[in-house]
């Protein structure tokens, strides 16, 4: 089942993610149907704070086939490297915006898959900044925040007219 995206500025947005205490079957439904709304709405990844599920759920998929989703339950940042890079960003929260942000080029990452079964994935390239980015959100970040005050505002206020003009506020 397709998914309602929230967009910026919308406060839950901001909101920090629970953990989740039991992978069922909920979750797995929950991770199934933010893969058909990421899929549909052609992103690389989505986390479950952007479809207004507070909870820590991410997806992702950044192959070129788009047939490799990954599934990350409570996903955690458990290694990084110092090396950062900047890497041109867009979020399915923030629709037709891109800017350069900030990330580490390599990241290690625990969580639980969709049995609630533990595993680790190494990232770098986009793979990496795409985790980082959906793990933001899971600690109420969007990616707008890294950007100057008035880039921000900017978006903010663009977003909040073109929103009036489709009638959704």
């Amino acid at each position: 089942m397709k998914l309602e995206i929230l967009c910026y500025p919308d406060a839950r947005l901001n909101k920090i993610a629970e953990p989740v205490l039991q992978v069922d079957e909920r979750i797995a439904q929950l991770a199934d149907d933010m893969l058909e709304t990421m899929y549909d709405a052609n992103g690389v990844g989505l986390a479950a704070i952007q479809v207004n599920v507070q909870e820590r759920v991410i997806v992702v998929d950044v192959s070129q086939t788009r047939d490799e989703p990954l599934v990350l339950i409570n996903p955690q940042i458990v290694e990084h490297s110092n090396t950062l890079i900047l890497h041109e960003e867009g979020c399915l929260s923030v629709p037709d915006i891109y800017d350069d942000v900030e990330r580490w080029d390599w990241v290690a990452v625990e969580a639980l898959d969709k049995q609630g079964k533990s595993f680790r994935v190494e990232a770098d390239g986009l793979l990496a900044v795409c985790l980082q980015h959906e793990i933001d959100h899971l600690d109420g970040h969007v990616f707008v925040e890294y950007l100057s005050t008035l880039k921000r505002n900017r978006i903010r206020t663009k977003l909040l007219k073109r929103a009036r003009e489709q009638g959704k506020q």
